[in-house]
């Protein structure tokens, strides 16, 4: 068997610690944790607006590059997983609940409440809400993605490296990452992923709770929020137990499928015709305002200024974050394809399929405000629901979502105890299931504590500033992987 590395106990007892902060004194820890994120947002705003179109950038270079056409593996070797399972399995990790959460709240809150510039439940605050949702989950938070998933799998598969972070920046640094800076370097990598998959774990709770409280008039409160997360646990510990080839394929193609129908049926109901003319428009705007959306941090206007510290760099920061987990994960399933097939499938599917996700919610959900239905005074875990309520067969479709959401959940947790068991047992391509047993349980058990004592959003404001140190890792990733690229060439692997 496996042994775990010392990046599992010390993180195990970092991410515990933080844990019982968020127990002993979870509002100093909130006001804390909340002021750290404050300061680096308007401190570094300018930084993370920068890098992150730098990796689009890259991204878009290596495309069009004669390194598009080298493979992540042996020359020759073919993809592990076909395609449609590839993008399901990439696409659940990546995005899954949060579509489902945000596809119906994002657009209607800012058209409601917050638009980046235009006056509230005008006509131009729907094109501002649809575009500024493009933006915050389009193609640079798949770029965050592609750059580490890219690195990682190219090491782990072209030359045959432990799928750790740390081993990614071997070219630049030599055997220095096998001792104890790459083992700090891991260590933010696994404390990334636990809270922020423990975090998303609190959010999928109290949506399906929501959901249920708002469709069968259950109880919305911890107990049934700790019920769910025990069903959970037990679904995806079984899914653990039967593999990546298996347990978490099945669940993403699944997720995938139960998605469609629900998009479908949206769209249908929904105001069609209005949906496909706003997500002609959106598409169109969204290239148009890029290069403006990619660089704006408004000094002049300290009301637009907050705007984007509050909503663009949270965005870019909370992806940052997320991008160990997501990252690893989808190198691990990326075996056998081509640099420019890679990038073409990480960057380019997704965020097609999230800009016609958000046009038919959002577009839906702004169309039942405007009905009089109030979707922006609901919590946001019930604005899907509230939506739904207003349509034909709503019952249906809500029953459809909560079904999507659960799905969702537990490839979510599924697929964080597997790259938590690679990356605590030195980049094991199949990790011991007791470590991701344990890895399961310890994320369930933080998310349940931390929904009891109220400290989900402080955890979540660590996790956040916890972006700003890894994203310097990333930079340095980025040239570690540059040299090995040229290295290859010279070499005229092919």
């Amino acid at each position: 068997m496996k042994k775990v590395t010392v990046v599992f106990w010390i993180t195990l007892a970092i991410t515990v610690g933080l844990s019982l902060l968020g127990i002993v004194v979870p509002d100093q820890f909130e006001d804390v944790s909340g002021a750290v994120m404050g300061y680096i947002s308007d401190k570094f705003g300018w930084y993370y607006l920068l890098i992150v179109t730098l990796f689009v950038l890259f991204c878009l270079y290596l495309v069009f590059s004669p390194y598009g056409k080298i493979r992540l593996g042996k020359p020759g070797e073919k993809p592990e997983f076909s395609y449609s399972s590839w993008l399901s399995m990439l696409f659940s990790a990546g995005m899954g609940i949060g579509l489902v959460f945000y596809g119906v709240y994002s657009p209607v809150s800012h058209y409601a409440t917050h638009p980046p510039m235009a006056e509230p439940g005008t006509t131009e605050a729907i094109e501002d809400a649809l575009r500024v949702t493009f933006f915050h989950y389009g193609i640079h938070a798949w770029a965050i993605y592609a750059v580490i998933a890219l690195v990682l799998s190219y090491f782990m598969f072209r030359h045959e490296k432990p799928g750790l972070v740390s081993a990614a920046l071997e070219p630049l640094f030599g055997d220095k990452m096998k001792g104890f800076t790459g083992k700090v370097i891991d260590i933010i990598a696994v404390f990334a992923t636990i809270v922020g998959v423990a975090t998303t774990l609190g959010f999928g709770a109290t949506q399906v709770n929501g959901g249920i409280a708002y469709l069968f008039n259950v109880p919305n409160n911890f107990w049934v929020q700790l019920i769910i997360i025990l069903i959970v646990t037990v679904l995806f510990m079984i899914s653990t137990y039967t593999g990546l080839s298996k347990g978490i394929r099945y669940l993403s193609n699944a997720n995938m499928g139960i998605a469609a129908v629900l998009f479908l049926f949206t769209l249908v109901i929904g105001p069609t015709l209005y949906i496909i003319n706003s997500f002609m428009d959106t598409v169109g705007e969204y290239i148009q305002q890029l290069p403006r959306e990619s660089f704006r941090l408004a000094p002049n206007d300290e009301g637009e200024r907050q705007w984007v510290l509050d909503w663009t760099v949270f965005f870019w920061s909370w992806w940052l974050a997320w991008a160990p987990f997501v990252g690893i994960f989808i190198a691990r399933v990326s075996k056998g394809r081509t640099i420019r097939e890679f990038i073409s499938g990480v960057l380019i599917v997704p965020t097609v399929v999230s800009f016609l996700w958000f046009s038919t919610f959002g577009i839906s959900g702004i169309e039942a405000q405007n009905e009089g239905a109030d979707i922006a005074g609901l919590p946001k875990e019930q604005a899907l629901f509230g939506m739904f309520d207003e349509f034909p067969l709503g019952m249906v479709l809500s029953i459809l979502a909560i079904l999507l959401i659960s799905t969702f959940f537990i490839t979510s947790a599924d697929s964080a105890t597997f790259v938590l068991g690679m990356q605590t047992t030195n980049g094991s391509m199949s990790p011991p299931t007791t470590v991701k047993f344990t890895w399961g349980l310890a994320q369930s058990t933080i998310a349940a504590v931390l929904l009891y004592t109220g400290g989900l959003q402080a955890l979540q404001n660590a996790l956040i500033s916890a972006a700003l140190p890894f994203s310097f890792i990333m930079l340095l990733m980025v040239l570690s992987f540059y040299k090995a690229l040229k290295k290859d060439k010279e070499k005229n692997w092919k």
